[in-house]
């Protein structure tokens, strides 16, 4: 797998495919094989004429992992992705951002929207513009020495969630600890980018999609039904809202 410096932070990276680029970004505690290739997002992708490239964030897979919440600043991560688009000396790409994804994609969108030809926030809701009051809860049951004893169930699924893909449990945590912040309001107002929200219909952990959606001028919002935030991930439907806002020239 190759890597790149990132203002001193190693990135690994996968590019697979030929035509337009479109960048794929992670959720939290998975990584980009996990996340996407696993699910079949690359060969769908791939098979519609796109060149597909995705990173490990930091603190995931097999990039670098500080246990610095201040390395983990929505900057920062954002900064990563604008790096890689350098490395390879991409100008402008389509982005698909999922869940913690998402909310990275949304700094690049509201701060760097001159390297966006269109954007997909996935799971994602009315959440990601507030702050993540439950960061902090997160952060110690990741932290904590016996699994056993947690007994909040969204901690717990975290937890488990964390701990299948093999993470380092305190990176994690100064993830969680550092990538809290809010995105702006007005920011999203202003965007003029095309974008496409796409939330499972079951989702309880992002807030209402549709108030989201209604922030961004021309946003376009895709509901699949009965699914929650895991089980979206791979879903053909979603496959199926994305393939059309790129064919439609959305990135």
């Amino acid at each position: 797998m190759p890597t790149f410096d990132s203002d001193g932070v190693r990135i690994a990276y996968e590019v697979v495919g030929a035509g337009p680029p479109i960048v794929l970004v992670h959720g939290f505690a998975s990584s980009w094989k996990r996340n996407w290739y696993e699910v079949g997002w690359f060969d769908r992708l791939v098979t519609g004429g796109r060149r597909v490239i995705a990173l490990d964030c930091r603190g995931h897979g097999g990039s670098d992992k500080p246990h610095d919440p201040a390395a983990y600043r929505a900057a920062h991560m954002a900064g990563d992705v604008l790096r890689l688009l350098d490395h390879l000396k991409i100008e402008r790409t389509a982005l698909m951002g999922y869940s913690m994804g998402a909310r990275i994609g949304a700094a690049l969108l509201v701060h760097h929207p001159e390297r966006l030809e269109g954007v997909i926030l996935a799971g994602a809701g009315r959440g990601l513009i507030g702050e993540r009051r439950d960061a902090e809860a997160v952060a110690r049951v990741l932290e904590a020495d016996d699994a056993a004893a947690i007994t909040d169930p969204v901690g717990k699924a975290f937890r488990q969630f964390a701990e299948q893909g093999r993470n380092d449990l305190k990176a994690l945590a100064a993830c969680m600890r550092g990538l809290r912040s809010a995105v702006d309001v007005a920011a999203l107002a202003a965007v003029r980018t095309p974008v496409l929200i796409v939330v499972g219909e079951r989702d309880e952990l992002v807030g209402d999609p549709q108030a989201l959606a209604d922030l961004i001028p021309g946003a376009q919002l895709v509901i699949v039904p009965g699914r929650d935030h895991l089980s979206t991930v791979g879903d053909k439907r979603y496959k199926e809202a994305v393939l059309r806002f790129l064919a439609a020239g959305r990135g």
